[in-house]
């Protein structure tokens, strides 16, 4: 099969498309045929080698996360999917999804919604079990909670503003560059911030929940936008900052949480059904071939994009 590879860490330059073996399902999984998966931040930190300690030092290491396609082939032991079905959700390790076929775990593959296309879902489920792990598990997200998404404009922030509202936010304030902020308004932010002409920490006593799903604060700037009991979750750790975080939260109602999205089947099913109700709706930046995965990769780095870049699979 096709797929996206590197046999070293460095810039996208390292990247390769060619030939790799196709994944064989075993009992409880199911393999794919890849029509559309996506890019995101984890993959070029991966790239890069910043996630080495946590991963195997053996080469060559497959890409991506997302998968969004039709089931050919099952394990013996699955009773869900049958080849033919239209599925999507995140292959269990740290990459293989940009490829021609991919493996799935079948308690954690969802169904695509009928209205919803190969490329919309494959713009879903990380950004989206992102998103609704932080609001929900760890950010504890109550009724009536005023919620500030940090980076609202991006794949885990466009889909937090929504997702807010879906948990029972009383307020949801996005923040995002100048020229995105009518699309956070358009998710349903009840006030969206420039960040280059307003500072969100400023905001004395304001919020219940910080969400930065940028990666651009941290809770000591932030612990003073908090009310009391106010929790502050961020998707992108620092090591220094989360330690000076625990300092300030340890004699602090305020407290701080760090995290990476688990793969969960019962939260695909969530979000499916959320999807389907168009409660909520994948946001798409931009679309690029399989083969473009090197040029994919450069311009999410950039920082610009609006929602995910999804990658089409021939």
């Amino acid at each position: 099969m096709k797929a996206i590879y590197f046999n070293e860490y460095g810039p996208a330059s390292v990247l390769q498309y060619g030939e790799q073996p196709t994944p064989k399902p075993k009992a409880n999984q199911i393999l794919v045929r890849v029509r559309a998966s996506s890019v995101n931040p984890v993959d070029w930190k991966i790239r890069k080698g910043d996630m080495k300690l946590i991963m195997s030092p053996l080469f060559p290491k497959l890409t991506g996360r997302d998968v969004a396609g039709e089931v050919v082939a099952v394990g013996s032991d699955v009773v869900r999917f049958a080849p033919g079905n239209r599925v999507y959700g995140m292959v269990a390790g740290l990459g293989g999804a940009n490829a021609e076929y991919a493996v799935l775990e079948e308690v954690e593959t969802a169904f695509i919604p009928d209205n919803l296309s190969f490329e919309q879902a494959a713009a879903v489920a990380l950004v989206t079990v992102t998103a609704l792990q932080g609001l929900r598990d760890h950010a504890s997200l109550l009724s009536g909670d005023r919620v500030l998404i940090n980076g609202a404009s991006g794949g885990v922030g466009a889909m937090a503003v929504q997702l807010a509202w879906a948990l029972g936010a009383g307020e949801v304030v996005g923040t995002c560059g100048p020229s995105n902020v009518e699309l956070v308004r358009s998710l349903g932010a009840s006030q969206v911030y420039n960040y280059k002409e307003r500072d969100f920490t400023k905001d004395r006593s304001r919020y219940d929940v910080v969400f930065d799903a940028a990666g651009k604060s941290s809770f000591s700037e932030s612990k003073a936008c908090l009310r009391n009991n106010g929790r502050y979750v961020t998707t992108t750790p620092d090591p220094k900052a989360i330690a000076a975080g625990a300092v300030a939260a340890a004699f602090s109602s305020k407290k701080q949480a760090a995290f990476m999205a688990k793969n969960s089947g019962s939260d695909m099913a969530l979000i499916s059904a959320w999807l389907k109700a168009g409660t909520i709706h994948p946001i798409i930046d931009r679309t690029f071939s399989l083969a473009e995965t090197r040029a994919a990769q450069e311009y999410g780095e950039q920082g610009e994009s609006k929602g995910k870049i999804v990658l089409t699979v021939e």
